[in-house]
């Protein structure tokens, strides 16, 4: 997926990346979690939360908040409960924000608060997420080729909030009551290993962020769902990797069998996320000679289908040059102005009626915010389900309820004009650091939502993977405008974004830890998954 540095405004697209979590992986709650504390079950009799505030008591602690912040939050937050619910607390019931989503925007802004209120007891910092792991979601792509174990690059949330002061609570938002200020969890019914209904729980919230990502657009195109392969979870990108891998080894035998190998690879869009896992499947199947998985020359065909004009219609026109000179040289085929009508097991009904073979079909086009998001309430959104906010990120009903990234639909102005902040990581990211500050500001110092500053979005450029040595894009300069960079250096700003995620969540010491644990790795593991 591309990776962006973080001035200037771009039109929005149907391609980006961002926490994705349209599609979660099921798993149990932990009985623990569900009982007192805050947590019911749907019909359950009594509770422990208080009627007004719907919080658990507030617990001895030998830690003290600074006086002053306490008496900041008490001063100024009842003056400012009947304008902005959700501000007003006392030293009995904490504040509590519910963070939903541990993509890359959700769990950066979780980690920061934490840090920020961990002796602050009058404020807590839950996360939500269907899955116990995170991994950055521009990798994906990086693991449905292979060239990353996504076991060893992923971060346990449980072990991330012990580490910076907030709590994780596992679980699948299904529902919203604004009026009860609860969300809903639920596991899908796959985590119980059958179909049978789970139980619904409800955790209560004063502010509740909703950063849940996006999933991938089909367009309601026949046959797309039951056909193709998405990248919207790990899960998915690894059972494609098995899926190639399975190419190869039925083909493992002797030179007959090899002559007959044969593998056609189709990716539908050909934006950021299409034409990086291009370049890395290319890359992938080459090093697959090296352990004996041998390819006939020409036996590998892998191509682009794009809608529009050019590929990445989201980036500049001479990136888009550039870049597809670089595909044309490694033997990738595009197919420009290109529309698909139907997905079949064995091909693809093109839009000028003529059939395209294929052995793998792959949707990498377009994205649209989780379903469950249009049915929240009365929150209003728009026709791909992103939620519509405010400059300052909240909703426009309900003041406490704000959203960030991919699922969240923000118009800001500049100047004469309007633009929305396009659904791609470097939003997210900002995102999650204006939050940071301001929730802050609202709670401790009673500041209504509707009086927070705006956010402001800063495009810092776009680079696009080109695989193991090489990358494309450019950099927004304030002084020098668009700085268009290529080559090894290219690739080394690419990697620089991975290893800036990596220094919000772990600090200084743990990423100096994880690089010196990478390049221990390169002597004594594959450049390749080969399982």
């Amino acid at each position: 997926m591309v990776k962006e540095f973080e001035d200037r405004p771009k039109k929005q697209t149907g391609e980006g990346p961002g926490a994705h979590m349209g599609q979660m992986s099921p798993y149990c709650h932990p009985p623990h979690i569900i009982k007192g504390d805050g947590y019911k079950s749907a019909g359950a009799v009594g509770s422990l939360k208080d009627s007004c505030s719907g919080q658990p008591p507030l617990k001895n602690s030998d830690t003290v908040a600074p006086l002053a912040l306490q008496q900041s939050v008490c001063s100024r937050a009842n003056a400012t409960h009947k304008k902005d619910k959700g501000t007003r607390m006392d030293h009995h019931h904490p504040h509590r924000i519910v963070i939903v989503g541990g993509g890359a925007g959700g769990l950066q802004l979780a980690t920061r608060l934490g840090r920020k209120l961990k002796r602050h007891k009058q404020i807590e910092v839950v996360l939500v997420d269907a899955r116990m792991t995170h991994l950055w979601k521009p990798l994906i792509h990086e693991v449905a080729a292979g060239s990353l174990n996504s076991y060893s690059d992923e971060l346990s949330y449980l072990a991330q909030a012990s580490w910076n002061g907030f709590r994780f609570v596992p679980g699948q938002m299904v529902a919203l009551d604004r009026t009860k200020r609860t969300i809903s969890l639920t596991s899908p019914p796959e985590s119980g290993g059958d179909n049978s209904p789970q139980p619904v729980r409800q955790i209560s919230y004063n502010t509740l962020v909703l950063a849940v990502g996006s999933c991938a657009n089909d367009f309601a195109t026949p046959g797309a769902r039951e056909h193709c392969y998405f990248l919207d979870s790990r899960e998915q990108a690894e059972r494609l990797h098995q899926r190639i891998m399975g190419y190869a080894l039925t083909r493992l035998g002797g030179e007959e069998e090899k002559a007959l190998a044969t593998i056609d690879i189709a990716i539908i869009g050909a934006g950021a996320t299409g034409v990086e896992l291009a370049a890395e499947l290319h890359r992938a199947l080459s090093l697959m000679q090296q352990y004996g998985l041998a390819w006939q020359p020409g036996a590998v065909t892998i191509t682009l289908i794009e809608r529009g004009e050019r590929i990445l219609p989201g980036l500049s026109e001479r990136v888009s040059q550039k870049i597809q000179a670089r595909l044309d040289a490694t033997g990738i085929k595009t197919l420009t102005q290109t529309g698909v009508l139907k997905v079949a097991h064995n091909g693809l009904q093109l839009g000028d009626q003529s059939h395209l073979a294929t052995d793998i079909t792959i949707w990498a086009a377009g994205i649209k915010a989780p379903a469950f998001l249009a049915q929240l309430d009365g929150l209003a959104h728009n026709q791909i389900n992103q939620l519509n906010v405010t400059a300052a990120l909240h909703t426009p009903a309900d003041p406490n309820i704000f959203a960030l990234g991919d699922c969240a639909c923000c118009s800001l102005v500049d100047g004469d004009n309007t633009y929305t902040v396009p659904p791609r990581a470097q939003a997210a990211h900002q995102q999650a650091a204006h939050l940071a500050r301001t929730l802050v500001s609202r709670i401790a110092e009673g500041v209504p939502s509707t009086e927070l500053p705006p956010f402001r979005y800063r495009d810092r450029g776009s680079l696009v993977s080109l695989s193991n040595h090489s990358a494309v894009g450019q950099l927004m300069g304030n002084l020098t405008g668009p700085v268009l960079l290529e080559g090894k250096l290219a690739r080394l700003f690419y990697i620089s974004l991975y290893r800036l995620h990596q220094l919000t969540l772990y600090g200084p010491f743990r990423t100096g830890l994880l690089i010196a644990r990478n390049l221990l790795r390169r002597g004594t593991s594959p450049r390749l998954k080969l399982h």
